[in-house]
């Protein structure tokens, strides 16, 4: 019993949790000497995403930055925190060194929390003896009712109220808990035989006898062990009791002699656990700061969502050019110095904001329009034969010009090189630059006007729409050249695609949802629009051997062409097309629109009343949103309009005991209202603190 700490000298050394003794000051400056040293500590249970991206930027970038730190002396290790072996698997493992390798990050070494198993369970063995840790068998529901009842009391003690009459304890069995006294050699025998599996799964977990007298739930004895006969991915069958994250992830930061444990703020009430560990085992305790998450428009970075939208096939998979993880954007097109660029520019800080997505688009606009090779594309291609083309063609030979033009891959940058281009007597072009109906402001190709065709010098003049789709669109036209000397100049110039052109695929990528911040309800908000496949488009034949099967990278990393006033793509990996033998399938990805796409884009009456009424509603949200966190907790059942006439007696906490007939509620509904309730309160206080901000 002589390591045995009591809970009086707990509560005494609270404010001493986070300081190091000079002595761990000392050992760790003689470890690391000048070096400062940061970590990413993913778990393989998903693909990493964007928010991911911006942690990686941090933690082998941006900290330093802000630090001061030399180059010489920054170093930052990628840690698998694997401690949750059902959600876990190699394909993630994998997944998460490729998307680190290409983001072009280079940690000091790789390591995984697995490899601690045995030294953490040693750990463990230590807080046993010193009275710190024991086994328990009480189920999640028993700890549920427990930390609810610690909470409850300890919201009195802040009201300055008696605990033991506003929150009495019915049995010591459940606060401070059956087990929780137990004897040092009882638990050591009992988590002896965790280890070596004698117990079900559930029976029982080893838990840190912290402190239920905390205003902080994560005090209230987290779990640091429980059973689970899973195989782990890299550890393999040598464990059936595995550690929890939050006894894991101090722990192997102080092991591993981190500097700065930088993390999102919703794990900031887990700094006082952290520290409670460290402090425990006797142990470095590494500077902690948290940063806000990153939250970006029309999209969801929940892995638990991602995972759903996965599994429920709404995407084509983790790398769907859709989806927000690193693989997703990587095939859509999207570079690492995009990405860095961008984190960069959002930078990191505590104040949690919605980025929008027009940021990203505009970073890689800025990337691209300087590195990408210029080609004409049709993606849905009207056919335009040319009556007078041999007519034409004669005359413009006989002056000495050429049918076929030398264009730059570049307007900027001579280096890229050039190809050529020949004008042919039937043209593909895009249905966007041909309207049925004229229009004053329409600089496009309509029914007996004339516009410029790029490249070629002079006019291009619908005389006869030929066919139509079954929507009474254009598909084929008559047209004429007119190169006359006294010709009218053209208001705009289109692009066109020889009859030489490469057939192709192009799938156009929207946003993934139809509002801005998807809600609990992100299922039903899904863009239906967000994948457009244009099946029968058709690229301009100069770029035969850059788009061949044989140059698609296996980790969809290609360099991106400019579709002429259209956007920029790159080739996707379901491409088949083989170059010699002209055949197979080519398909291209639509990374992100020309900013005069945007501009020109024409919204039908009912796409302009759809924006409209979404627009009324996000705003009528918002405002029902405000007037909601002005209620008070107590008063939420009886004002909050979804609760409105249901219920006519409420407890003292605000809590409904009887429905508006009269009918008492069960116990398990009031329970159902009180976490509702809590939910509401952490809503409260979280807009009250933006609001101060």
């Amino acid at each position: 019993m002589a390591e045995e700490i009591n809970k009086n000298a707990l509560v005494g050394r609270k404010l001493e949790w986070a300081v190091n003794t000079p002595e761990a000051l000392a050992a760790h400056k003689e470890i690391n000497g000048s070096i400062i040293r940061t970590r990413f500590p993913p778990e393989p249970n998903g693909y990493l995403h964007i928010g991911h991206a911006k942690s990686m930027n941090m933690n082998f970038s941006l900290a330093f930055e802000k630090l001061g730190v030399a180059p010489e002396n920054r170093r930052t290790i990628f840690r698998y925190d694997d401690t949750n072996p059902e959600a876990e698997s190699e394909e993630y493992i994998d997944s998460l060194r490729r998307d680190l390798q290409w983001l072009g990050w280079e940690p000091e070494r790789t390591t995984y929390s697995s490899d601690n198993f045995q030294k953490l369970y040693e750990y463990a063995v230590v807080l046993i003896k010193k009275g710190l840790a024991y086994v328990c068998d009480m189920n999640k529901s028993e700890i549920e009712i427990q930390r609810e009842l610690a909470m409850k009391r300890a919201n009195a003690r802040n009201k300055g109220l008696d605990p033991d009459v506003e929150a009495p304890i019915p049995s010591p069995d459940i606060l401070p808990g059956r087990n929780r006294d137990t004897s040092i050699e009882r638990n050591l025998k009992m988590f002896e035989d965790m280890k070596l599996g004698l117990y079900d799964e559930g029976t029982y977990t080893l838990r840190l006898k912290m402190d239920f007298e905390s205003s902080n739930p994560n005090m209230y004895d987290l779990i640091a062990y429980r059973i689970k006969y899973v195989r782990h991915p890299h550890a393999g069958n040598g464990w059936c009791i595995y550690p929890s994250y939050d006894w894991t992830h101090g722990t192997c930061d102080s092991l591993e002699h981190i500097d700065y444990s930088i993390c999102t703020l919703e794990f900031e009430t887990r700094r006082e656990p952290y520290y409670w560990i460290l402090w425990a085992l006797d142990l470095y305790k590494p500077e902690v700061y948290e940063m806000s998450r990153l939250n970006i428009e029309y999209t969801v970075l929940s892995k638990r969502r991602l995972i759903k939208l996965v599994d429920n096939k709404c995407v084509r998979g983790w790398n769907d050019p859709r989806m927000p993880t690193i693989s997703g954007l990587r095939r859509r097109g999207y570079t690492k110095e995009i990405l860095n660029q961008f984190c960069d520019d959002v930078g990191a800080t505590r104040s949690m904001n919605l980025v929008e997505m027009e940021k990203l688009f505009q970073t890689a606009r800025l990337k691209l329009s300087a590195t990408s090779r210029r080609a004409m594309a049709a993606l849905t291609p009207i056919k335009v034969t040319v009556t007078n083309f041999d007519e034409v063609v004669a005359k413009m030979k006989a002056e000495g010009e050429d049918i076929t033009y030398d264009v730059q891959n570049s307007p900027t940058d001579e280096s890229m090189g050039s190809h050529t281009v020949t004008i042919t007597d039937v043209l593909y072009i895009d249905s966007s630059d041909f309207r049925m109906v004229d229009d004053p402001n329409y600089y496009g190709l309509a029914p007996n006007k004339a516009v410029g065709l790029k490249y070629f010098g002079g006019n291009l003049f619908c005389d006869e729409v030929v066919a139509k789709d079954a929507d009474g669109n254009a598909t084929e036209l008559k047209c004429h050249f007119d190169k006359s000397a006294d010709r009218v100049k053209p208001k705009s110039w289109i692009t066109w695609v020889p009859k030489t052109g490469i057939p192709c695929e192009v799938r156009v990528y929207g946003h993934l949802f139809d509002v801005p911040e998807p809600t609990d309800r992100w299922e039903e908000e899904l863009n239906s629009k967000s994948e457009i496949v244009h099946s029968n488009a058709i690229i301009d034949p100069s770029v035969m051997e850059y788009v061949d099967a044989k140059h698609v990278d296996k980790w969809h990393s290609n360099p991106a062409l400019q579709f002429e006033r259209i956007g920029y793509f790159v080739v996707d990996v379901d491409t088949t097309y083989d170059s010699a033998k002209n055949e197979g399938k080519l398909v291209f990805n639509r990374t992100v629109s020309l900013k005069e796409e945007v501009a020109k884009k024409q919204l039908s009456a009912e796409e302009v009343a759809k924006l409209d009424a979404r627009r009324a509603k996000q705003k009528a949200d918002a405002a029902a949103k405000e007037e909601k966190m002005k209620i008070a907790v107590i008063d939420f059942f009886k004002l909050a309009s979804e609760y409105a006439g249901k219920y006519s007696k409420y407890n003292e906490e605000g809590v409904p005991t009887h429905m508006a007939d009269g009918t008492e509620v069960t116990k398990s509904m009031m329970k159902k209202l009180a976490k509702e309730q809590k939910k509401h309160a952490k809503a409260v206080a979280s807009w009250q603190k933006q609001q101060k901000k």
